[in-house]
């Protein structure tokens, strides 16, 4: 027997326009009501136990902007997974610019970085010494970074400007774990490291998006309209930087 002013959660569906958001609601022990978007773009709504639904959905229907505002913002953004334990010994695997290169860890009394075809080699006197392999890669890797992602911001900013779009003030390249690339009201555009690993017509993408939000800083249909001048496939890449692999 259910005892009463209890409730039964579960999944729930809310029609917001033409939109239908996806919910499930879970009844505890709580004074308000909550509500969460995730990542994946799940929500889940919790509510005191006895609380009437009819309540719960005219409380979650106020909300649904935000509901779908931040879906929004994870599905441009999605999270950056961080890239497995390295070794940093020869033959161990990573990308750039899209391509796959193989590490060649050789002696030498001078450190250096080069890539000549796909072979990355990093000459140290230590061929041994890991930590100091991974501070050269780290540090070849953020100087190639600095320098394509500003020739592609270089590319693409004439054709921003011809949109009404203004400039960044600053360029700066971060290690983020959970966005591509961010845009402050001081005109600040920060693009992820890990962008460098990616083919250049997605680093495009995220240049492009972030500068769309120079001229409008939300993601109203005005930015995406903006966006669709700027760069008419922009789902497709999208689409595809949300699969591709950061090793």
């Amino acid at each position: 027997m259910t005892r009463k002013g209890t409730r039964k959660g579960g999944a729930r569906q809310l029609r917001y326009g033409s939109t239908v958001i996806d919910y499930e609601l879970i009844y505890a022990r709580r004074k308000t009501l909550g509500i969460q978007v995730f990542p994946d773009s799940r929500v889940v709504v919790r509510a005191p136990v006895g609380a009437d639904e009819a309540a719960v959905v005219e409380a979650l229907r106020k909300r649904a902007a935000w509901i779908v505002r931040h879906q929004r913002r994870f599905a441009e953004n999605p999270p950056v997974q961080p890239p497995p334990p390295r070794r940093q010994v020869s033959g161990e695997a990573y990308r750039f610019l899209g391509e796959p290169l193989r590490l060649n860890v050789i002696p030498s009394p001078v450190e250096r970085v080069t890539l000549e075809g796909d072979a990355l080699t990093a000459a140290v006197p230590d061929p041994a010494d890991a930590a100091r392999i991974g501070d050269l890669l780290a540090m070849w890797f953020r100087g190639q970074a600095e320098m394509i992602f500003a020739e592609r911001l270089a590319v693409i900013q004439p054709r921003a400007a011809a949109l009404g779009i203004p400039a960044p003030q600053r360029l700066t390249v971060r290690d983020m774990k959970t966005r591509w690339g961010s845009c402050s009201a001081r005109r600040r555009v920060t693009l992820n490291l890990r962008l460098i690993h990616v083919a250049p017509h997605l680093i495009d993408y995220v240049i492009a998006h972030e500068l769309c939000h120079l001229k409008v800083l939300n993601h109203s249909a005005a930015f995406y309209a903006l966006q669709e001048r700027l760069m008419p496939d922009w789902r497709e890449r999208r689409a595809e930087l949300n699969r591709a692999p950061l090793t």
